[in-house]
């Protein structure tokens, strides 16, 4: 990402779901029941996709997210989101020996995926994405945000979301294709940073606390940043979610890789054309405004309106993920048509890729009572 003079690292109490448990320009009894939905006490209602078990699905989906996140709580750490995950493991008083840092970012990338990651980059530890603080979930204080000296880079995993939830949105049960990556996530960045502790190395596992992921994800060559706010990625489109690693062990490092995405972005307004509450941007990429609390300063790219996204979500009682479901790039690159829309989509041929999206069905939502039938 491209950082400008003005640019100021973050506050994690300035993100818009932390500010909506202090700022009280944000927070509502409506938001407090939106967080309460995660937790038996949504308003269940007979809309298609917002039905009791639809519900009970996304609930159930971040149990093991949850667990972890929350086994802290007394001590003012939300472990995975306000709070690096802590050590599970100690890590062992003798150091296996790195001769070829390739050679350890190869087997790290092969136990990643053993562990259950779509995707694996590595990057430098750039402390310009850290966050300045972390917050005491107590009273949602500013708290140091900490971490061991030395690290020198960043593992960051891929979680592919299911592509028939997705197509949900927006519903209750399409959030069930979130929860499901945080579980997944919490699992496989617990068991990796166990195995480098066991090498002998530092391993803090993070996935929304600590640092702003989307810059690391695009650093360590996983995808480019889009219109939408998401990473872009050839594998899986838009259609993941992203956690990290922190770590002293020796390894090489991946580089960015301009796929074309943001060529295509310039050209392509679907998310913004689709978004319920006018957050995403139609203009080109720019600077934030000093007046957007909730966004970084100093970096040149497309910003959304968080506020407005995140009020959106409060009225579903539910994350609403329609700029994942109608962006072009979210298709299924097992099959060859597909592979071949992406083939020029990155390349001059982006109007026509274009003009073909915009003549398929594919963005059309699923109804969540066929999802279930289809899963009878």
């Amino acid at each position: 990402m491209e950082t400008t003079d003005a640019f100021e690292p973050f506050s994690q109490r300035n993100d818009m779901f932390t500010r909506a448990f202090w700022d009280e320009t944000v927070r509502s009894k409506l938001t407090d029941r939106f967080f309460g939905s995660y937790r038996m006490r949504a308003s269940y209602r007979k809309g298609d996709g917002f039905r009791q078990k639809d519900f009970a699905l996304r609930n159930a989906s971040w149990i093991i997210s949850d667990i972890v996140s929350n086994r802290s709580a007394a001590e003012g750490r939300r472990e995975g989101f306000q709070a690096p995950i802590a050590d599970d493991t100690p890590i062992a008083t003798t150091k296996v020996e790195v001769d070829d840092p390739e050679a350890m970012s190869h087997e790290v990338k092969r136990i990643a995926r053993f562990f259950g990651a779509d995707l694996v980059g590595i990057t430098d530890f750039d402390d310009r994405w850290l966050y300045t603080a972390r917050v005491d979930t107590r009273d949602f204080s500013e708290a140091e945000n900490a971490l061991p000296e030395g690290l020198t880079s960043v593992i960051v995993l891929g979680h592919q979301m299911d592509q028939e939830l997705v197509a949900t949105y927006p519903s209750a049960l399409a959030g069930a294709a979130t929860g499901r990556e945080y579980s997944h996530e919490t699992s496989i960045i617990i068991q990796l940073a166990a195995y480098i502790r066991n090498l002998g190395y530092e391993a803090v596992p993070s996935m929304n606390d600590t640092a702003l992921v989307i810059p690391y994800a695009i650093k360590a060559g996983l995808g480019e940043y889009a219109r939408n706010q998401m990473v872009i990625t050839p594998e899986f489109g838009p259609r993941l979610r992203f956690s990290k690693i922190f770590t002293n062990l020796p390894l090489s490092h991946d580089v960015p890789k301009p796929l074309g995405v943001q060529a295509f972005c310039n050209i392509c307004t679907e998310c913004a054309d689709a978004c319920p509450a006018k957050a995403l941007p139609f203009d080109a990429p720019k600077t934030s405004s000093q007046s957007d609390q909730s966004a970084i300063q100093g970096v040149r790219k497309w910003t959304s309106d968080a506020k407005a996204c995140f009020q959106y979500w409060v009225k579903l009682q539910s994350d609403c993920a329609i700029c994942m479901r109608v962006c072009p790039f979210n298709r299924d690159y097992d099959r060859l048509r597909d592979r071949v829309w992406r083939a020029l989509a990155l390349g001059r041929m982006r109007k026509i890729a274009l003009w073909w999206d915009k003549r398929s069905d594919r963005a059309n939502r699923l109804k969540p009572k066929d999802w279930w039938s289809r899963s009878q």
